[in-house]
């Protein structure tokens, strides 16, 4: 039996396979089935009011699991799957009410990683897979960092190198006219509005269940505390590291690449807290400056 072959057997009896996608590594579970996605939130010490995104094979599975599959979803599938796009459609009664937080409505994910292509295939089901790491801490962008925040709760841990994307996807909602921008993304606004035109943008939750993950004020953050700086501004006290623009890259996308690995390499450093300096604030740079923003104190 091969790697992929024992995930998909551990998938179909209710277990939990953390596995890469481009974006970050991504902790599995049947997402039909109600007592195995409760394990994702157990194992992460997840809230069941962030509900989890769904990943699937095809545009042919994603059409199955919407209830509605409006034609501006068909033509950002067609556009940008497999890729770091998220798309909130209306959902079928088959998934969980666990999955979605309660609501009427599913994210859905197609991941442009072979692994996880292939474990999709293999499987044959959709798999609800947040970020496999405890809830508010860094996403892991390779195998170690899932076993560092998770340990055993895992029951595998597929291996496929460090993400390329580095941060999460973009969750944009077509569930609604015009479409709603739930979490920035390397899938840029930008990129979406030349294909499909304006789009809204929300505010974060102050209660209630979210309409996509990546909504808390406090997420993405090392355990040591994390401040955003400018270049002129003074630093805390005490023993710390400070990152200056030029020493990450000066593209958002090299840089979103780059940043988590960075963040977890100096959250194992015998420090005080980090600081860095903060990106640009223009459009390319929304994504980043949103995973900043909240992982920052």
């Amino acid at each position: 039996m091969t790697e992929i072959e024992q995930a998909a057997a551990l998938l179909h009896a209710g277990r939990l396979v953390a596995f890469p996608t481009e974006t970050v590594y991504g902790l599995g579970a049947n997402a039909l089935d109600a007592s195995a996605v409760e394990r994702i939130f157990e194992a992460k010490g997840r809230p069941k009011t962030s509900p989890l995104i769904v990943h699937v094979a095809s545009i042919e599975m994603a059409r199955s699991l919407a209830l509605e599959w409006p034609d501006v979803a068909e033509r950002l599938a067609q556009a940008f799957w497999p890729g770091p796009l998220t798309l909130v459609v209306r959902k079928q009664p088959c998934i969980p009410s666990i999955v979605t937080a309660g609501l009427d409505t599913v994210g859905l994910r197609m991941p442009a990683h072979p692994v996880a292509q292939d474990l999709l295939r293999a499987s044959g089901l959709p798999l609800a897979a947040p970020s496999a790491n405890r809830f508010t801490e860094l996403s892991p962008v390779t195998a170690q960092h899932v076993r560092d925040s998770l340990g055993d709760r895992v029951a595998l841990i597929l291996d496929g190198g460090p993400c390329t994307v580095g941060i999460e996807s973009t969750v944009l909602s077509v569930a609604v006219e015009p479409p709603v921008l739930l979490r920035p993304g390397i899938a840029s606004a930008q990129d979406i509005e030349a294909l499909i035109g304006p789009i809204r943008r929300a505010a974060d939750p102050e209660s209630g269940p979210h309409q996509s993950p990546g909504q808390h004020v406090r997420h993405y953050s090392p355990r040591k505390p994390l401040y955003l700086v400018d270049s002129n501004d003074a630093l805390p006290a005490g023993n710390g590291v400070y990152l200056p623009r030029s020493s990450m890259p000066a593209a958002a996308p090299e840089y979103a690449a780059k940043l988590y690995g960075t963040l977890h390499e100096l959250d194992h450093r015998e420090i005080d807290w980090i600081a860095i300096e903060r990106p640009p604030s223009t459009p390319e740079w929304e994504a980043v400056n949103d995973r900043l923003r909240r992982a920052s104190v």
